[in-house]
């Protein structure tokens, strides 16, 4: 009877090979329970309540502030601006990523110079590539002077224009004209990123197999487009989810590059809400606006997430 009291005692004893992890990992579940999902908790409070001044209102105030702002012209033209600027962003670094990676492939002479100058621009904080853009596409100097002597002087960011114009009430639906600068700069900054991720695919394509297409007569053209690149389809799922992700909540490039621009044909999401909770002091508007921006995101995530554990699995 004693054995077995002490086999008990033993299975009943804390296993410190077990418990110093789940230690060491509580400060940080703490934190992040605190100031990632608590805020989260209180950002939603918050823009279900009136509190849009100085003095803190926590009344009720329900649905009121997202009716309102998809009423709001202003917020019905920053998800027109975040449909067409994700569009041609994600198409944008994901085409000139496959491209760079598959000239760098090819070993060509300097390979690891022209690796460094493409990845380069992901070094660069987004507040200062804004600032150069800002300049290189200003309509009164930058590129400007080279193109007036084309007889071509766009107006960039300061163009109202909304190609093709068709008005949904008081919005015009159309790609503003004035986004192209802003997806030029991004495209510039974040082609890095799907670069390194393709050519790390690409070097784990086995020669034997770009081989045996040649033998079979498939052009390059052929060999990349029906052999190669499908099997970069999970690259190719990762950078656009990556990309996504970046692009649905884009602030300090636009913020300083653009702003909300004339007409808000250059406005996003994230930049009305700062103005708004910061600047007007409409904190249930800018809390509303944020966790939209949170559903959206997690809307594209998700999935993301659940497709990569099944993977794992």
């Amino acid at each position: 009877m004693e054995n077995i009291s002490a086999v008990k005692v033993n299975k009943k004893r804390i296993n410190p090979e077990k418990m110093w992890p789940k230690l060491v990992l509580l400060p940080s579940i703490l934190f992040v329970s605190v100031f990632v999902y608590g805020f989260i908790a209180w950002t939603g409070y918050v823009s279900l309540s009136n509190w849009n001044s100085l003095i803190p209102d926590m009344s009720f105030a329900g649905f009121k502030n997202y009716v309102q702002l998809f009423r709001d012209f202003r917020f019905q033209s920053d998800l027109r601006n975040m449909f067409y600027f994700t569009v041609f962003f994600l198409v944008g670094v994901v085409v000139m990523g496959q491209l760079l990676a598959i000239l760098l492939d090819r070993k060509i002479k300097g390979e690891s110079i022209f690796r460094n100058i493409f990845m380069f621009p992901m070094a660069i904080s987004f507040i200062v590539t804004g600032i150069a853009w800002r300049w290189i596409l200003n309509p009164q100097s930058g590129i400007n002077l080279i193109l007036e002597k084309f007889g071509w002087t766009p107006k960039w960011f300061t163009d109202t224009t909304v190609v093709p114009g068709l008005n949904i009430g008081h919005l015009e639906i159309g790609m503003p004209v004035a986004l192209i600068s802003l997806i030029i700069a991004t495209v510039w900054q974040m082609t890095g990123f799907s670069l390194a991720m393709y050519l790390a695919g690409l070097r784990n394509i086995s020669d034997e197999i770009r081989e045996a297409a040649r033998i079979d007569g498939a052009s390059e053209w052929q060999m990349y487009t029906r052999i190669i690149l499908p099997q970069l389809n999970a690259v190719t799922f990762g950078v656009i989810i990556m990309m996504l992700h970046f692009s649905l909540k884009i602030f300090d490039l636009v913020y300083t590059m653009t702003g909300p621009g004339p007409n808000f044909v250059t406005d996003m999401p994230a930049v009305y809400m700062f103005e708004a909770a910061f600047k007007g002091r409409y904190y249930a508007t800018g809390s509303a606006i944020a966790m939209i921006m949170l559903l959206v995101v997690v809307i594209f995530i998700v999935p993301y997430m659940r497709g990569s554990k099944g993977g794992r699995t």
